[in-house]
């Protein structure tokens, strides 16, 4: 295996993707940004009346979090955000994805709104329309307030309330600026990775845990978009993310990894998508959701579709699945990249920029979806800082090639009209804490220190009109 993924450019551009392109192949209405989201970036964990978040509290855990490291100070956002979109403008940037902390406006998660944390939100929003920036917000990204996990948390059917309550306060604040606004991040993730493994706040592990926040998570899903609908003027463009990668099977030619790749496509692809579209569960292909059932109650069919006016969809990198005895009712395995012996980021993800293109084609079949976005796309490779400059030659690489297939299945005429990059700096990767590094600005965690990768001075020419 090579040394650098930068020295694959074959493998990076087959002939059925675009080799060269600029920002005006994709069309004038097309929304290019960055994304990032409170938790990794904010810091300021408990200023200005602030309540703990499951995440302040699961970083205390031992070993939960590589090298013990906490998001209390992060990249400090909450102080440095007006530098921070400076900066953002001096790349050409003119879309920003940021999360909205439920913890800094509503300290309890119901209750009393916390007005300074409202305030922080008036200023970023403020702040990105005068520098001529369009801010994205995401109600949700996987930081519940603590007070909530408290009562049961997702588990608590109870939350498709809060939420909700929350959502109308937050349209109701910045509804009068905010025309994009997206409701969860990956549900999937945050119900599966904290509610099924533990790897994650709240570091719930079970079926039943994951079942029971997984229906609520898409109650919570609808009714949030709901409550957008209700408190935004018509213009407003409400969406969703969902986490996605495109999967094949480890034996094409043996049924047991066929069905094994249907089941995992059921629960990682599926799982959230097509209750939105008044399809239900995909139980049929993953038969242990029917279990869903037991949390269901009289009406919940028609309380689970919204119809949302895009869809976000975030795509790192392709799975090979293979059929496992010993991983009981899922009967499947993820088969890893390097157990592969194929090009891989630091994360252990493999390098598949066409994974891309096949998930925008996959979200593209359902029948009524709505027009698609790219609002997460990025990859972590070591960096170094060499005389004031990060030479992430194989971030730029893979930023090139999966653009390149995004403009693939818009040429094949998928709806795809946005594209953000993660993320805009480097920033607490969850878990990971700061060993894995996903900007186009690199952060030096000791000072603060902002400086440009080379992927983010390439990035700031494809928006400037550069040919790549």
């Amino acid at each position: 295996m090579p040394d650098s993924i930068a020295a694959l450019p074959a493998a990076f551009f087959p002939e059925n993707a675009p080799q060269t392109y600029s920002r005006g192949d994709f069309g004038p209405d097309f929304r290019w940004g960055v994304a990032a989201a409170a938790y990794q970036t904010e810091g300021a964990w408990d200023a200005d009346g602030k309540g703990p978040s499951i995440w302040d509290e699961f970083v205390q855990r031992p070993k939960k979090i590589k090298s013990n490291a906490h998001a209390r100070i992060a990249t400090d956002f909450y102080h440095r955000w007006p530098s921070d979109l400076d900066l953002m403008r001096q790349l050409n940037i003119p879309n920003f994805r940021f999360s909205v902390a439920w913890s800094r406006v509503l300290p309890s998660g119901t209750g009393t709104l916390n007005s300074k944390g409202l305030d922080f939100y008036d200023r970023l929003v403020d702040g990105c329309l005068e520098r001529g920036i369009t801010p994205w917000p995401t109600l949700y990204h996987w930081d519940l307030p603590a007070a909530l996990q408290q009562r049961g948390g997702w588990t608590n059917r109870s939350i498709v309330g809060w939420f909700a309550d929350y959502a109308q306060h937050v349209a109701a604040r910045f509804g009068d600026r905010v025309q994009h606004w997206m409701v969860l991040n990956e549900p999937m993730v945050f119900t599966g990775a904290g509610h099924m493994i533990g790897i994650h706040a709240p570091g719930h592990r079970g079926l039943g845990s994951f079942l029971s926040s997984t229906h609520h998570a898409a109650l919570a899903q609808a009714e949030g978009g709901r409550a957008l609908r209700a408190t935004l003027p018509a213009t407003a463009q409400i969406g969703t993310t969902f986490s996605c990668s495109h999967l094949t099977p480890w034996r094409p030619d043996l049924l047991r990894d066929q069905r094994a790749t249907a089941r995992a496509n059921a629960i990682l692809n599926r799982l959230f998508v097509e209750p939105a579209l008044g399809m239900g569960y995909p139980v049929a292909e993953a038969p242990v959701l029917s279990w869903l059932s037991r949390y269901m109650k009289s009406g919940d069919e028609q309380h689970l579709p919204f119809a949302f006016d895009f869809w976000g969809i975030q795509n790192y990198t392709r799975e090979v699945v293979r059929h496992s005895p010993y991983i009981p009712l899922v009967w499947a395995k993820l088969v890893g990249a390097a157990e592969r012996g194929v090009p891989h980021t630091t994360m252990g993800w493999e390098v598949y920029p066409e994974s891309i293109y096949h998930m925008l084609k996959q979200f593209n079949n359902y029948k009524n979806a709505p027009r698609l976005l790219i609002t997460e796309n990025g990859a972590a490779f070591p960096d170094e800082l060499i005389d004031g400059r990060v030479p992430d030659a194989d971030r730029q690489a893979f930023l090139r090639a999966c653009i390149a297939q995004v403009l693939r299945a818009q040429r094949e005429g998928v709806p795809v009209d946005g594209y953000f990059a993660w993320s805009f700096t480097d920033n607490f990767e969850w878990a990971e804490g700061y060993h894995q590094r996903f900007g186009l600005v690199r952060v030096d965690y000791d000072n603060q220190q902002r400086t440009v990768k080379d992927s983010g001075h390439w990035y700031a020419g494809l928006l400037g009109g550069d040919v790549v």
